[in-house]
């Protein structure tokens, strides 16, 4: 946060896709949304489409990093060769786009920073049908695994009530069946334009969402992305197999580079983990092309330290299970 009261709106972006990385491009566009409510940027519909797909796409790579590290957790090594097996998929379709495997710098201050390449629509759709697919695959694994459902089941109760009170948003809240998806209750970009609904869960006990809701209601996610990936190809406008150059009107539209002194931005994003925040106040001549101050709000910052009250009367061994079913990144955490 400090760090970036010294560089300039564009150059924070790089910053962001390491607050999580291993959800790198989610993280940026939340960034992003809260700069171009700063400097009151317009976006090209185009380009919120491909927004849309790439943060989804992210979600599919981060949630099958979790599902694989969390059968290591409970000693399913299959699950996480698996699991690397898929991410790989999507990786390579993150990677066309920003040009790295991790960090991805691709969204800008009033766009993208490229167009999809030729040929990337196919080979998305075709991936996510395939996926499609191997998400029954994975659920055939662990749901007929007796020692799955024992290491899950009845252990790590977290309340919807609770939760609410510590300020746990995203899958782990909606584990315990309360409807909250920022994509959905305060819709951005083109959410409200594609064919989705948010996962949610119906916990099995009065006690609350357990370790096994939790892994179920991120099953479900990852087939709502699929959902909403093959829908926003098909409508995405230009055509899904057209490419403009960078810059391009369709794509990017030049933003102001300096904030009004006062001036403030904010943006509310359904982060991969929960709801990412972020707070941007402008600095006017007197900081140049520099915000003033910029604030984050993480999702884990407020669901790590919930989640030892959900660890009290359990076992040991029962701590990895349910810490894992947080799906926990400490990168985001500390920030």
């Amino acid at each position: 946060e400090k760090i970036c009261e010294a560089r300039d709106f564009t150059q924070i972006t790089p910053y962001c896709d390491r607050l999580c990385y291993v959800s790198a491009m989610t993280w940026a566009h939340s960034y992003i949304m809260a700069a171009e409510d700063l400097l009151g940027a317009e976006v090209p519909e185009r380009a919120e489409y491909i927004r849309l797909m790439a943060a989804e796409v992210q979600r599919l790579a981060s949630h099958l990093m979790w599902l694989g590290a969390f059968g290591l957790d409970i000693g399913n090594l299959t699950l996480m060769t698996w699991c690397l097996r898929d991410r790989e998929m999507f990786l390579d379709l993150l990677q066309e786009l920003g040009g790295s495997r991790m960090h991805y710098n691709y969204p800008r201050v009033g766009g993208v920073k490229r167009d999809i390449p030729i040929g990337w629509a196919n080979r998305m759709k075709a991936k996510v049908k395939l996926f499609e697919n191997r998400i029954n695959e994975y659920e055939m694994l662990l749901d007929e695994s007796t020692i799955w459902l024992v290491r899950l089941q009845g252990v790590g109760y977290a309340t919807a009530e609770d939760q609410l009170d510590a300020g746990v948003t995203g899958p782990n809240i909606r584990a315990a069946g309360v409807n909250t998806d920022a994509r959905w209750t305060n819709p951005y970009s083109v959410y409200d334009q594609v064919d989705w609904e948010p996962a949610v869960e119906k916990p099995t006990s009065v006690k609350g969402a357990d370790c096994y809701d939790r892994y179920r209601v991120r099953m479900e996610e990852m087939r709502q992305s699929c959902r909403m990936l093959l829908d926003a190809i098909e409508k995405i406008p230009g055509g899904a197999n057209t490419h403009y150059q960078p810059g391009d009107e369709m794509i990017y539209t030049k933003a102001p580079t300096r904030a009004p002194e006062g001036a403030t931005g904010f943006s509310t994003y359904e982060c991969t983990r929960g709801v990412s925040n972020f707070y941007i106040k402008g600095g006017g001549d007197g900081r140049g092309k520099n915000p003033y101050r910029l604030s984050i709000r993480s999702p884990m910052f407020l669901t790590i330290p919930y989640v030892a009250k959900t660890m009290i009367g359990y076992k040991v061994a029962d701590i990895p299970a349910i810490m894992g079913s947080f799906d926990p990144c400490i990168g985001e955490t500390d920030r």
